[in-house]
């Protein structure tokens, strides 16, 4: 009996390498991508559509893309 093959969950991806490798840092709101080292900030207005999103600073459980029109909310600091 073999155990079913999956994949771990290395938490989101990054949305300039597109790596499973960003991480929160110690601010609220704030990641980094341990892979490309490049700094997101989590905004509450979406930068393409303008919908205004209630965001959770400090969750794990953040959404990072906008719930209207699918864009990332992290933008590059």
């Amino acid at each position: 009996m073999t155990a079913a093959h999956t994949s771990p969950d290395l938490g989101p991806c990054c949305p300039s390498c597109r790596e499973p490798w960003l991480r929160p840092t110690n601010l609220p709101g704030r990641y980094r991508c341990v892979n490309c080292l490049q700094r997101f900030e989590l905004r509450s207005v979406c930068p393409d559509c303008g919908e205004h999103s209630t965001i959770v600073r400090m969750s794990d459980t953040a959404l990072y893309r906008c719930g209207n029109c699918e864009a990332s909310m992290l933008q590059p600091i």
